[in-house]
């Protein structure tokens, strides 16, 4: 059975491709009723809900713990000489710690210098529960996007298999040079995830994603499809 392809190019999709393309965000909490932003370092489940790794003693981690109401902006515009003709999105959810391995391990293959303190007693996972969105892909183009159309369910296995597989190829020097030259890439870069829609590739404190032609079925599909997946440079 041929693979499902790619839904069309709804608002759902084009912020699920802001919200994977994206390694950081400011982070809105309230305190004390005023408005606070920080900047946050994001990660992604697999079907595209933002983790965060939060410090006790952070001001926003204090503020999530009276109200855990939250807001993140994520940033699609960069090197656009005119940011505000590109695409970013705002998401709207409560701040919730979360406990499961498989999303710590997905919050540092995508953010490796996070290991240095993620073992702190005070640090935390946080996974927010996504009320909803808002989109601006340029002037005019503006929508509100409901969770269910955002959010895309994901098969359990791939948390099951993806960190056996995504380790097995960054292990295989040879196999991901072959990878990594075949999209234009210089040896360095890691793959530290792989998704429904894509896969995602980090050299040093750059980020790039390979976007998928079909949606893959599993973490099995989705490493075959990355020799045909379209780079994405941040």
């Amino acid at each position: 059975m041929a693979a499902p392809a790619l839904p069309p190019e709804t608002p759902a999709r084009q912020a699920r491709a802001v919200l994977r393309a994206t390694d950081r965000a400011a982070l809105a909490t309230s305190q004390d009723g005023w408005p606070f932003a920080s900047l946050v370092l994001v990660a992604l489940d697999h079907d595209a809900t933002p983790l965060l790794l939060i410090s006790d003693l952070s001001e926003h981690a204090k503020n999530i713990k009276r109200e855990p109401r939250v807001s993140l902006l994520l940033d699609g515009t960069h090197g656009l000489d005119d940011p505000l003709t590109g695409p970013r999105v705002t998401v709207l959810g409560e701040a919730r710690v979360s406990a499961d391995t498989h999303l710590r391990q997905r919050f540092l293959a995508r953010h490796p210098a996070a290991e240095l303190y993620a073992g702190f007693a005070d640090f935390h996972l946080y996974r927010i529960a996504v009320a909803r969105a808002h989109l601006v892909a340029g002037f005019g183009r503006i929508h509100w996007i409901e969770t269910p159309d955002l959010l895309p369910d994901v098969d359990p296995a791939w948390a099951a298999r993806e960190h056996e597989i995504t380790a097995a190829l960054n292990g295989d020097a040879a196999r991901l040079r072959t990878v990594l030259h075949a999209h234009g890439l210089d040896d360095g870069w890691r793959l530290t995830g792989l998704d429904p829609e894509g896969a995602d590739l980090r050299h040093r404190g750059v980020i790039s994603r390979l976007e998928f032609a079909t949606v893959a079925r599993g973490p099995d599909d989705g490493l075959r499809a990355i020799a045909q997946a379209k780079l994405t440079k941040r």
